[in-house]
């Protein structure tokens, strides 16, 4: 996860320069085309069992994303009128947790097929063909700033570019509100293992099943914004979703803490075999109301998120779009970073799981109003 984050802080402060500076479509090109490259290593990887070419892979998987991100929204609003940017920020984010749900789950399962490699690697060299493909029909995006000076200080252009971000009060807010997105997304999706052994018993099923819950909530959520928004760029539902994420998250944890969830017989938590199924887990008296209570959580999110996306893009100077979108790649990096630090801090101290989602929901609830408050009063009724 380090070295997937890792180059967003090296390389956002580069590709965000880039993405204002040149032709977007020519640069998405390379970056297509690079993936094919990055598969083929990645392949290479796989059949010669080696975990230090792999972890390369992935550090430059990670680097690719950091050039990717500010050219795929920087992009919308070029050929997206104004009434059109939340559904557009809405179809790339159901697209991308769609991309997540599948590859999880159909990773997971080709690998443990006979000749899983080789399927594994036919799925990732046809994929990234495909992406490169898709990528020739993407129209040409004069850039808005031809003229701009790269600086190839990266440390120093780090933080003009965080500066530039926070220069709008309402843009840093917005993307203030998107990395909090990214925190309380990282707790749940990063604990759902834990939530399932330690707390249901349950083995790996059903923390897949978790996360696959959760993946399509965000995705429904997103989908949704744009019907009630009909298409007006605003924040107003911002608050309701965040309230209704705490709700949610406090009935989950109410739900389990009130639950009389006795071990399976021979439990060993080190042993898949003696853990909860799938099929067992769902005939718990109170297991939809689990997953019900994390649908809510997603779909909320997806419908908190996607209008303040729609608000960076709207709200921030035209010919500093990318490089405010790679400072907000940024400060969500920053964000991811520090729930994974508070969950480790949580945990040793003692606390458990449920802890850990009790004091997220109630922090979510104090930060959602604090950013409400900071957003411009026309774009919240």
């Amino acid at each position: 996860a380090g070295l997937f984050i890792f180059p967003f802080f090296l390389f956002s402060a580069t590709a965000g320069q880039l993405a204002d500076k040149y032709e977007k479509t020519w640069l998405i090109h390379r970056i297509k085309f690079a993936e094919i490259i990055l598969m083929l290593l990645a392949i290479a990887a796989f059949t010669t069992s080696s975990v230090s070419l792999g972890l390369l892979v992935l550090f430059l998987l990670g680097t690719q994303s950091t050039f990717f991100g500010p050219l795929k929204y920087g992009i919308l609003p070029q050929h997206l009128d104004e009434h059109e940017l939340i559904g557009g920020n809405g179809l790339i984010e159901t697209g991308t947790f769609l991309s997540i749900l599948l590859g999880t789950l159909f990773g997971g399962l080709l690998i443990l097929l006979d000749n899983g490699v080789l399927y594994v690697s036919m799925a990732l060299l046809g994929l990234s063909i495909a992406g490169f493909i898709a990528s020739l029909y993407i129209p040409k995006a004069n850039p808005p700033a031809p003229d701009l000076k790269l600086n190839p200080n990266f440390l120093k252009e780090t933080f003009n570019i965080i500066s530039i971000s926070g220069k709008n009060k309402h843009v840093f807010s917005a993307i203030l509100g998107i990395s909090w997105f990214w925190f309380v997304g990282t707790v749940f999706l990063t604990q759902f293992p834990t939530l399932a052994k330690d707390v249901f018993y349950a083995n790996e099923q059903v923390s897949n099943l978790f996360i696959a819950i959760f993946t399509i909530g965000i995705m429904v959520g997103s989908l949704a914004c744009n019907k009630l928004t009909k298409g007006d760029i605003t924040a107003k539902y911002v608050p309701s979703a965040a309230i209704a994420i705490t709700i949610a998250s406090l009935a989950l944890v109410a739900l389990t803490t009130t639950m009389t969830m006795p071990k399976p017989p021979g439990f060993n938590p080190a042993l898949e075999n003696t853990l909860y199924s799938f099929s067992e887990f769902l005939s718990l008296e109170r297991s939809p109301y689990i997953l019900i209570s994390l649908f809510t959580i997603a779909a909320f999110g997806g419908l908190y998120a996607v209008p303040l996306f729609a608000l960076v893009q709207h709200l921030a100077e035209r010919e500093q779009l990318s490089r405010t979108i790679a400072g907000n790649n940024i400060i969500n990096a920053l964000f991811m970073v520090a729930a994974s630090l508070m969950i480790v801090f949580m945990l040793q101290a003692g606390l458990n799981v449920l802890d850990v989602f009790t004091t997220v929901a109630i922090l979510n609830a104090l930060v959602a109003l604090f950013i409400y408050k900071r957003l411009p009063e026309e774009l919240t009724r």
